[in-house]
Parts: structure tokens; C-alpha cells; sequence
């Protein structure tokens, strides 16, 4: 008698062409894959290692004709040091709390939220969101997430950050704080209270997505040191290639 497995055949998909939201005139494509079933949790845990990252249910990774320009990166939390930069932010943001809580979306945070898309991302899709949108964001998800609400010492709501919890670290899935404290480098105080917090936890990486050297709003993660890049199918140290000229930061072709 033939044994059948009741596991159900997993698919993945490639999106159309769209522009790429980080090098102006180029197209993106994506492959996407649906987590859903009692076996999301897993699936998530070995994407996430494999470079994809998560949007709702649906978990995500560049296939761009001719172009590497984003690379998965994430941060040793274990052997992590603050530069002087992020030890000064450290500083600034003394009197700031974050605090983990479950992935509920609120009028305080959508608030923020809008504020900020209209500041840093007028022309961007996510400025048009509404809070039903912004409530899918947070809580359409079949994974263990939460949210970071950051906060001064009068509890007056900074900024947020969502995250993921993996079974080898933390992934800052998306964040917002207030436009009026950009001196503060809310975001950078983000990154930094999630590589405390998975140090904290014996969780050794957090995982900040694609790092776009070419991109001035994505450039910005690889000054988190020491951290890890994926490039051909191995997570191999960023530092390495301060001292080699990789194919993989070199600029693609314009299509």
C-alpha cells in the first residue's frame, strides 16, 4: 500500500515587473510564497536564513534581471560594539524606554505612523494607507510578532518598530518614529535596543532586511559592525569585503 504525505505541495511565485522602490530607473521582481498552516513558524525560520523577508503573510525575495544590489544582511548581536556614532545616539536616547508589545495596532501608533509617511515617504504607497491597512500590517501575520513602542519619560509614544521573532534572532520587519526627532536617530536606537534585546534573549543575529549600497535610505545598515551578509548561498562577514572589490556591489546595468 502506497504511503501519501499529507504535507501539501509548496508553491512559489514571481511577481510582475515594478519599479524598484530603491534605484531609480530600474524594475524589481520578486519571488513570493504564502505562510499559512501549522508549518509557517518553519518556513519563516529557513527563508528568513535563505534572505527572504515577510510582508503580511506572504514572505519575499528579489529575482531583479541582471541586478544583486540588495543583499540580506544581519547583525552579529553576540560580538556587537557600538561605534562612536550609535554610542552618542545611545546617549541622546537615554531617557527612551521600548517595551515589546503584542502585535495590536492602535489609533496612537496609526497616528504616528501616518505622520511619518508624509514626512519621509510622501509619493510612497504606504502614505496612502489607511488605519485598516496599517491594522493588516501589524496583525496579518501567522508567525510570532510583536510590536517595540518606544517612548519618553512622560509615555508619550516615539516611534515603533515591528519585528519578528525567529528561532536564531530578531527581524526589524518595519519601523516609524516621529519626523519631528529625526536628530534623535529614533531608527538607529531602534536597531540598537533590538541587538541588546536578542543578546539579551541568547538569540545571536538581528536581521535588518536588504542592504542597498546604492541606495542612500538603505546604505545606512552596514555600519552596524560586525555583521553578516548572504552572497552566493553563504552568510559570510560584511567586514571581508572592506578589503575586496565584490562583484556584488558593483552597479547593474539600467534596463
Amino acid at each position: 500500500m502506497l504511503h501519501r504525505s499529507a504535507r501539501r505541495p509548496h508553491f512559489f511565485y514571481t511577481t510582475a515587473p515594478l519599479p524598484c522602490p530603491y534605484l531609480a530607473g530600474r524594475m524589481e521582481r520578486k519571488v513570493v510564497t504564502e505562510l499559512t498552516g501549522p508549518e509557517a513558524e518553519t518556513l519563516h525560520d529557513r527563508l528568513s536564513r535563505a534572505g527572504f523577508r515577510r510582508s503580511h503573510n506572504i514572505a519575499y525575495s528579489p529575482v531583479c534581471a541582471g541586478c544583486q544590489s540588495c543583499i540580506p544582511i544581519r547583525i552579529d548581536a553576540a560580538r556587537f560594539m557600538p561605534d562612536r556614532t550609535q554610542r552618542r545616539v545611545l546617549r541622546n536616547n537615554a531617557g527612551v524606554t521600548g517595551t515589546a508589545v503584542p502585535a495590536r495596532a492602535t489609533a496612537e501608533q496609526f497616528a504616528l505612523f501616518q505622520a511619518y509617511q508624509r514626512a519621509r515617504h510622501q509619493d510612497g504607497d504606504m502614505a496612502a494607507m489607511g488605519f485598516y491597512d496599517y491594522r493588516a500590517m501589524v496583525e496579518d501575520t501567522p508567525i510570532t510578532t510583536g510590536l517595540i513602542e518606544f517612548r519618553d519619560a512622560s509615555g508619550r509614544l516615539l516611534g515603533g518598530c515591528l519585528t519578528d521573532w525567529l528561532s536564531d534572532g530578531l527581524s526589524a520587519v518595519y519601523s516609524f518614529f516621529d519626523p519631528a526627532l529625526e536628530k534623535q536617530s529614533l531608527g538607529t536606537f531602534a536597531v540598537l535596543w533590538l541587538v541588546q534585546r536578542a543578546a539579551e534573549m541568547g538569540l545571536p543575529y538581528v536581521y535588518l532586511g536588504y542592504w542597498v549600497p546604492q541606495s542612500r535610505k538603505m546604505a545606512y545598515k552596514a555600519r552596524f559592525r560586525p555583521s553578516e551578509i548572504l552572497t552566493g548561498g553563504l552568510w559570510r562577514p560584511l567586514e571581508a569585503l572592506d578589503t575586496m572589490q565584490e562583484p556584488v556591489l558593483a552597479p547593474a546595468q539600467s534596463r
